[in-house]
Formats: C-alpha cells, sequence, structure tokens
C-alpha cells in the first residue's frame, strides 16, 4: 500500500507537462524547463524532496542520462540541492540585492521590490570605535560613534547581520531614532538633509563564528558573504561604515556592467581616469594595453564622486 507521500508525489507528476517529442529541443532542457516550471509556480515548495531518477524517467519516459543532465544544470542553478544518502531537494530562492549599481540601503532595495524586509535593532548605542573604524570614518581618536547592530529578517528567517557606526558628532539624535521599519539612509536624509553621494563596497567570504551562527540560524564555520562599505557626503566626508554577513544560501548579489572606452573626451570622464590612476587600482601600463573599462560611467550623474564610485566598483580591471 503506498503512503500519502507517495500518492501526492504521482498526483503532482501527472499533472506536470510532458516532452514534447517534435520540438527540435533537446529533450534533458525541455525536462529543465518543467522541473524549473513547477518550481516557480509553488508546485514544488522550498524543501520539497523531488522524485527519484527513476519515477522521472517512467514520467517523462527518457533515459536516465537525460534526467541527470537536466537535474545536475538545475543543482548548479541553485533550484536544486543534492543531499548525500538523503536526496535532492528544492532551494529556498535566494535574495538578489545589488551590490555596485545603486548606493541603496537594504530596506530601499526589497521595498523597491516588494520584498518585506524586517529589522530587529539588538544594539543603538553611543559607543568608542577600535582605531580601524575610526580610520574608516576619518575621525580623531576617542571621538565617539553610533553603533547600530541589526538582525534583518525575509518570512521570519534571519538572512543578514548588520553592523553600523556613523559619527555620533554629526547625527547625535540618531540614537532616539526606531529603525524597525525605516530606512537608515532615509532619516538622515528627510530629517538630518545628509545625503549620501558615494560610496566603496567590497565582497568576501568568511565562516560564521558561533555568536553569528546563532544569530543568522546556520552552524557554525557556514559560509557567509562580508560586505563592506563605506558611505560619503558630497563633500568627501564619511558618513557611514558597516559591515553585513549575508547567509551564502540565501544571498546573491548583482551588479551590472557597462562597456566604455578608455579614449574618454569629456573633462568628467578625463577627471575620473585620472583619479583611479592616482588610487592605484589601474597602472598606466594597463590602461594603455586596454583600450576598454567594463564601467560604469555615463548612465549616471555627473557628479564627480558618484561617477567615480562606479568607475572603479564596476571595473573588473
Amino acid at each position: 500500500m503506498r503512503s500519502v507521500f507517495e500518492l501526492r508525489e504521482q498526483i503532482q507528476l501527472d499533472e506536470v507537462k510532458s516532452i514534447d517529442r517534435r520540438s527540435s529541443l533537446p529533450y534533458y532542457f525541455q525536462l529543465r524547463e518543467i522541473l524549473v516550471d513547477e518550481i516557480k509556480s509553488g508546485r514544488w515548495y522550498p524543501g520539497q524532496q523531488i522524485p527519484s531518477e527513476f519515477k522521472l524517467c517512467e514520467r517523462f519516459n527518457v533515459s536516465r542520462t537525460v534526467v541527470r543532465q537536466a537535474v545536475n544544470r538545475l543543482v548548479h542553478e541553485d533550484f536544486l540541492l543534492r543531499e548525500k544518502g538523503r536526496g535532492t531537494f528544492v532551494t529556498k530562492p535566494k535574495i538578489e540585492e545589488n551590490l555596485f549599481q545603486n548606493l541603496t540601503g537594504s530596506y530601499e532595495d526589497m521595498q523597491a521590490r516588494g520584498i518585506k524586509l524586517i529589522t530587529k535593532v539588538l544594539e543603538q548605542t553611543k559607543w568608542e570605535a577600535d582605531i580601524k573604524i575610526l580610520e574608516r570614518l576619518k575621525l580623531k581618536l576617542e571621538e565617539p560613534v553610533i553603533k547600530i547592530k541589526r538582525l534583518r529578517f525575509i518570512s521570519s528567517e534571519p538572512i543578514a547581520l548588520v553592523t553600523t557606526y556613523l559619527p555620533y558628532k554629526i547625527c547625535p539624535s540618531l540614537l532616539g531614532e526606531d529603525l524597525t521599519n525605516q530606512s537608515l539612509y532615509g532619516v538622515l536624509e528627510e530629517k538630518y538633509n545628509l545625503k549620501i553621494a558615494y560610496g566603496r563596497r567590497s565582497l568576501e567570504a568568511v565562516a560564521a563564528d558561533k555568536q553569528t551562527a546563532v544569530l543568522l540560524g546556520v552552524k557554525v564555520g557556514t559560509p557567509l558573504m562580508l560586505l563592506n562599505s563605506i558611505s560619503y557626503l558630497d563633500d568627501d566626508r564619511p558618513i557611514e561604515y558597516f559591515h553585513a554577513l549575508h547567509r551564502g544560501d540565501r544571498s546573491k548579489f548583482v551588479a551590472s556592467l557597462i562597456r566604455v572606452r578608455n579614449h574618454s573626451t569629456t573633462s568628467v570622464e578625463k577627471k575620473i581616469i585620472s583619479n583611479l590612476r592616482d588610487t592605484g587600482l589601474v597602472s598606466l601600463k594597463h590602461m594603455s594595453t586596454n583600450p576598454y573599462f567594463k564601467v560604469g560611467l555615463r548612465k549616471y550623474s555627473v557628479k564627480k564622486n558618484y561617477c567615480f564610485f562606479n568607475f572603479i566598483k564596476k571595473g573588473g580591471i
């Protein structure tokens, strides 16, 4: 006698599309499209185990090689996850965030895409920063900062731990703001007239320590993505430094690239290239041997610093 799970699985397989044998598309590609449709429609939900290779072969009347090709591609594309000794499961969709192309906060970014981001403020205090943070914010020794530590959730699941530092002297009353349901960048601009003009960000892989693992609901040593960012005002003063630890299994970052000639003619582009040389990020030799740079420039504002940020960060140089 078949179990309830087996009966439900059989009903789901009976309802899906079939391979079109008259199509010129390879069978594995058609099968991949069918399985993706099941996942995106929600009929196969995150955490659900997919049918075995044998059952998929039987249902679609294809060889095991075809099934393996389709499933392997979906594993590579993060739609599915193989667990040794258990089977293959539908993964939870990753949360896509802008990395370099737009200088927005997570709250603004998610809100713009209709994703409800829940914030739990763990710490919001006046703090004596260490030398590294003071250097990033260009502050003198013993100058206090505001430290804000927030845990970010989507659908009740923790996805990121963000720790932010701001100069206390610039916005002391920020300590009294409720940041659970509003954007920090929005508060700085609307209430304090502090408009962020540009920033620098970097991304690296790290392992979760014990405290972070508990907060993010992962095991110690789990791979995380560490995003470091410094944001600046129009007058080049650093206004914010943050480091955000994102769950590697639930996040991905996207950067758009635009191709612009090295032999730029506008005064703005010439100044940016000059600044880029001065930073040491690109050598004169590199610029002379590479007539193109993958950078974002003309689609943005002509403000010197804002363009410079996009020029550097979209480089791949």
